[in-house]
């Protein structure tokens, strides 16, 4: 056999010597311990930036896991006989890019002489001969596309890489993938070892791979600007808070100033008392020694008269401080981009409040949340008994009597009309007011009713119900919900014609239902027992109930924030606790529990409607009509 030349040697040479990272001859070789496999020490350390979080390195080649210093990959081995290897390799070929500047040879005939060509439909390169060939014999190459190789050279055309040969089937080219083995093989491999693997065509392996590479980059550079415009959001999230701080700070340099000023002013009065006791004591003691000295000098007065010589003698008497590389990648841009954090942080910075001390405390005060609590802003008594309660507007109930017969139009400041759009003497089981003010009325426990703006009739739902009356409400994109006693919740398109969806309930009654943006039905038993507040889906999953004690009734209601009130009504203790919950999935989580509510009760049967985020209504069936402010 022959020997290989020396171009032969050096361009095999550079293949062995090829990190699989960056495709070019190794530089400083590196090796993985855990596998042995090798790459540039440079590539690793590119590699690894995007993996700052790990303590460990996944080897891009076979997922095998090296684990990292405290230097990471400078503490890596260095590869001392490939780096041997590469400096043989640069020292016969004279330089690194020597195989570049190398001159390939003829590939469509056997005489391997310098290529001065090359073919891009044959794929082949071509020397004197072979060009003039194909210039001549138009009939076989015509329209075959030529470039020169001084232009392939110089960089100015692209031509891809040439096939491999088999190394089995020495005259096939490996012009095709299988993806199944991650190899590239030739048609007579396919037939023999990869029948039933999904094979592609090189060319279109790369092409795909192109598309995937060139898809990507642009979603790095997507991905980077998010980043960097969600590091810009943090910033301004950040002057958000310092905002809200100084302004903490603000308030308690103002409260501060006012109370020693205060306490200054009292310690200025209580200096001037004690000055005043002082002088008073002063005076006091004054006194005293004035007398004293009086007294003295009335002893001394005396005595000087006892002690006087002249009284002469008396008488005796006395005293506390490649591919598996984009699959990698490309699962590193899934990764949600946290776009929450920092909103977060700046609202509950927001929600700090200085609480001033009580004017009989020696203290500035405290900083605290805010002071969640219901208020009752007015009530006033219903001219009958009430079947059924809904939203009118965003400070207005429409409350519907059934013995009394037709509907009250109620609002807040406690003003009161009768709907007129209907006779007076309609009864009404319960109602619902669509977006459009069509009005979606039940006089039984088989029909709903609806009408338009102006009174006139447009549809009548009919519903098998063996059970009490109709229990109606709309969702938020206007489709009618109607519960029964027949363990379901039925949904009607807004014009009433079309059964959309059928949701079957755990509960025999549900005497009130509710729904949310996001489709999610909310559903209350209300007075019947168990008292249960229900999440379902439309397929009739459900959540986790909440259940009341004996005695305590539920109702729910969903505002327009898709935020549920439930109201307990304790009819033993005569009073109601209004909880609010946030949806987690199908299950409720408590927000907050507000203050007790001593309400008037003649009855179990009540209705909660929210009006707005911050308005709701109570009702007792029998009794009064509360409209309540909520603070958060």
């Amino acid at each position: 056999m022959a020997e290989k030349t020396e171009e032969e040697k050096a361009s095999s040479s550079s293949e062995n010597l090829t990190c699989p990272l960056c495709l070019d001859i190794f530089d400083e070789a590196t090796i993985l311990t855990s596998c042995g496999h090798t790459f540039c020490r440079k590539c690793l350390k590119k590699y690894d930036l995007s993996h700052q979080d790990l303590d460990h390195m996944i080897c891009p080649l076979c997922r095998k896991i090296t684990k990292l210093s405290v230097n990471r990959v400078d503490d890596f081995l260095t590869n001392v006989t490939v780096n041997g290897l590469v400096d043989d390799y640069h020292a016969k070929c004279g330089g690194m890019n020597a195989v570049l500047e190398m001159r390939p040879q003829c590939t469509a005939c056997k005489f391997q002489q310098d290529a001065v060509s090359f073919c891009k439909t044959c794929n082949n390169y071509m020397c004197d001969g072979c060009l003039d060939s194909h210039q001549r014999l138009t009939v076989f190459f015509e329209g075959h596309e030529i470039v020169s190789i001084q232009d392939i050279i110089n960089g100015k055309v692209s031509i891809g890489q040439l096939s491999e040969k088999c190394c089995i089937h020495k005259q096939e080219n490996k012009d095709m993938f299988c993806e199944d083995c991650k190899v590239h093989v030739c048609h007579k491999c396919v037939i023999v070892g990869h029948q039933n693997h999904k094979i592609k065509d090189q060319t279109d392996f790369e092409q795909e791979l192109r598309v995937k590479v060139n898809d990507l980059v642009q979603r790095c550079a997507a991905k980077k600007s998010e980043l960097e415009k969600n590091i810009q959001n943090v910033e301004v999230q950040r002057h958000e808070v310092y905002t809200a701080v100084q302004k903490l700070l603000d308030d308690v340099s103002q409260a501060y100033s006012i109370k020693a000023k205060e306490l200054e002013e009292n310690h200025r009065n209580l200096i001037e008392q004690i000055n005043a006791v002082k002088r008073s004591f002063h005076d006091d003691l004054n006194v005293l020694k004035s007398k004293n000295r009086q007294r003295i000098k009335s002893i001394c007065s005396s005595i000087t008269l006892v002690a006087n010589d002249r009284l002469g003698h008396l008488e005796t008497d006395s005293l506390s401080a490649h591919t598996l590389l984009c699959e990698e990648l490309d699962v590193m841009l899934k990764e949600a981009i946290d776009n929450t954090s920092a909103a977060a942080i700046t609202k509950k910075a927001q929600l700090k409040r200085f609480k001033p001390a009580d004017n009989n405390r020696l203290e500035l005060g405290s900083i605290s949340e805010s002071d969640p609590k219901v208020q009752v802003i007015h009530f006033l008594d219903l001219r009958g008994y009430m079947w059924g309660m809904t939203q009118y507007s965003d400070d207005s109930v429409a409350i519907g009597y059934l013995i009394e017969h037709g509907i009250d139009i109620i609002d807040s400041a406690g003003k009161k009309h009768q709907y007129a759009n209907i006779p007076s003497n309609m009864r009404c089981c319960n109602l619902v007011f669509q977006q459009d003010r069509s009005l979606c009325i039940s006089m039984s426990n088989t029909e709903a009713h609806i009408f338009s703006p102006n009174g006139s009739s447009k549809s009548t739902i009919h519903v098998n119900n063996s059970g009490s009356s109709l229990k109606l409400n709309r969702s938020p994109s206007d489709e009618i919900l109607i519960a029964t006693n027949e363990k379901q919740v039925s949904i009607y398109d807004p014009t009433g014609s079309t059964l959309k969806h059928t949701v079957p309930t755990k509960h025999n009654q549900t005497w009130k239902v509710s729904a949310t943006r996001s489709g999610l039905i909310v559903t209350s038993s209300c007075n019947a027992k168990p008292s249960v507040v229900t999440v379902y889906d439309r397929d009739g999953n459900a959540g986790k109930s909440l259940q009341a004690p004996d005695d305590v009734y539920l109702y729910a209601a969903v505002d327009e924030q898709d935020r549920v009130y439930v109201a307990s009504v304790d009819c033993k203790n005569v009073n109601v606790v209004i909880r609010l919950y946030d949806l987690d999935g199908l299950n409720l989580k408590e927000r907050v529990e507000f203050n007790v509510l001593n309400l008037t009760l003649g009855s179990s049967w009540c209705y909660l409607v929210s009006l707005s985020p911050d308005m709701l209504a109570f009702a007792n069936c029998n009794k009064k009509l509360y409209f309540i402010k909520v603070s958060l």
